[in-house]
């Protein structure tokens, strides 16, 4: 058995100033084939779930390694970039020939310049390469569109069912399984997908959609026509024509009954509209709940929509001017980005009392730059994070402490936090601090809830498209909730 494995993955936020091109792909995680480290990011996790298979089979199988490449989230990709990247894979799949299966780790919210689907149009290429009867399989982020191009295309497609994503590697095993069992024809994967017609958030750590994930995860075990069943939340910030909530049940040669199940599952997450969302506080809001704080640990503040894991900057100081306004001591802030203020904090190093503007330099929207004399309290060469297996990169980063004890990591990467380590790598002790505030929708909560069990989620104002009423979507299709009241209905 001859296995193919290749990642071409970055989440596109359509809306942002913050264009990607092949720089941040190679500076972010590029490895050509055999290059790939030990560890896997977050969309190449199937090169560390086959060489794993390999390792248990032996000599049964070969596995053919390609390129894996991954950019932080960031705005459009450029069409040079794309190409280059999609047709380095086709080569060397086109040299790999023949080969058994394919095994893709993408995101499927990647846009690119002219290319809406750039997972969908990868997928074509691939399939055109190797005909119709290798088989194909790829595991997505829940956080995007997964076209009806996609679906046709592959065979085989799973997405992480939990938000924090720290189940990658489960999903990854998953997929080679069925990939594999395929190949040998011991079972004949076909999807099945519906369309939800909305568009919501969907954290997986308490609530609805937790027992929901519980459930269709219960239901992959006691059904035998199902071979996999996943909820593609969909992605605000992407402006393209099928961007939306979807289900996906993977079925061994039931289609119709795999359509049903999407279907019925699709309509009941239909009626959690609106009631999954985490509750959303103003900065001024969350402050005041400081002194009423009870529990462990530090409260944990997210500014939800400053995230670089969304595609934006991460460089808002809203927050941040908020608790200095109020004078609010013993506090830390990760990480805002500026690589140019890191820069001036290594040149001056560390103890040195240094003017400093930082922050609020990437667009409109995000607070004003912040002047202050800051005194250089730590700083890392190579600062890092874990994350579900994974190593998160900041790049070069520094601590800053501000009058009042209120100290700001630097980070030289967009980089959305994920555990403490954000701090600890540059020798902030996040668990003596009162208030911990953290650019990050919901992947924080995993690392954590290790450390408090005290969260607020903050919508700071910035221009990230939160609200699918008042953005401005000028390619999407079809109607769907909360733009149209009831569309499921109403069709």
């Amino acid at each position: 058995m001859r296995l193919f494995v290749a990642s071409l993955a970055t989440e596109t936020n359509t809306f942002s100033p913050v264009f990607t091109d092949l720089r941040d792909f190679r500076n972010n995680f590029y490895f050509p084939p055999g290059k790939h480290p030990d560890t896997p990011s977050l969309c190449s996790a199937p090169f560390m779930a086959l060489r794993e298979y390999k390792e248990h089979v032996g000599d049964a199988v070969e596995v053919i390694e390609g390129t894996a490449a991954w950019a932080e989230p960031g705005g459009i990709v450029s069409r040079e970039a794309y190409l280059h990247l999609r047709d380095e894979i086709l080569g060397q799949l086109q040299d790999a020939l023949p080969v058994d299966g394919v095994v893709l780790g993408l995101h499927g919210a990647m846009v690119a310049q002219d290319f809406d689907d750039c997972e969908g149009d990868l997928l074509t290429e691939i399939r055109r390469v190797v005909g119709t009867e290798t088989v194909i399989g790829a595991t997505f982020d829940p956080h995007s569109h997964f076209t009806r191009c996609c679906a046709e295309m592959a065979d085989v497609a799973i997405a992480f069912k939990e938000f924090p994503h720290t189940d990658m590697m489960e999903r990854a095993r998953e997929l080679v399984d069925i990939v594999v069992r395929a190949v040998r024809r011991d079972v004949k994967p076909q999807i099945a997908l519906f369309d939800c017609r909305m568009i919501d958030v969907f954290p997986t750590t308490e609530g609805a959609i937790r027992a929901f994930v519980d459930r269709i995860t219960a239901l992959e075990r006691s059904n035998h026509h199902v071979l996999s069943i996943s909820v593609v939340h969909g992605f605000l910030a992407g402006d393209v024509p099928e961007m939306g909530t979807k289900v996906v049940v993977v079925t061994d040669n039931a289609r119709e009954k795999g359509g049903a199940l999407a279907r019925k599952l699709g309509l009941e997450l239909y009626a959690m509209r609106g009631k999954t969302r985490m509750e959303l506080f103003t900065p001024a809001e969350a402050l005041d709940r400081l002194d009423r704080k009870s529990g462990n640990g530090p409260l944990v503040i997210a500014d939800v929509w400053d995230n670089p894991g969304g595609g934006m900057a991460g460089d808002s100081t809203v927050i941040l001017r908020a608790i200095m306004d109020r004078g609010i001591g013993v506090t830390a802030v990760a990480s805002i980005w500026d690589p140019i203020a890191v820069q001036f904090c290594f040149a001056a190093g560390i103890g040195a009392s240094i003017p400093l503007r930082f922050g609020a330099k990437s667009g409109p929207g995000l607070g004003e730059p912040f002047d202050a004399t800051v005194t250089v309290a730590g700083l890392s060469e190579k600062g890092s994070m874990r994350f579900g297996g994974s190593i998160a990169q900041l790049g070069r980063c520094a601590a800053i402490r501000l009058v009042g004890d209120v100290d700001v990591v630097l980070s030289e990467n967009r980089v959305q936090a994920y555990t403490p380590e954000i701090f600890s790598c540059v020798g902030i002790d996040p668990a003596k601090r009162r208030l911990l505030v953290v650019k990050s929708t919901n992947h924080f909560r995993a690392g954590f809830s290790e450390l408090s069990d005290q969260f607020l989620y903050v919508d700071s104002g910035v221009p990230y498209p939160h609200d699918p009423r008042t953005a401005r979507y000028r390619k999407l299709e079809r109607d769907i909730w909360p733009i149209v009241p009831n569309p499921i209905h109403d069709s």
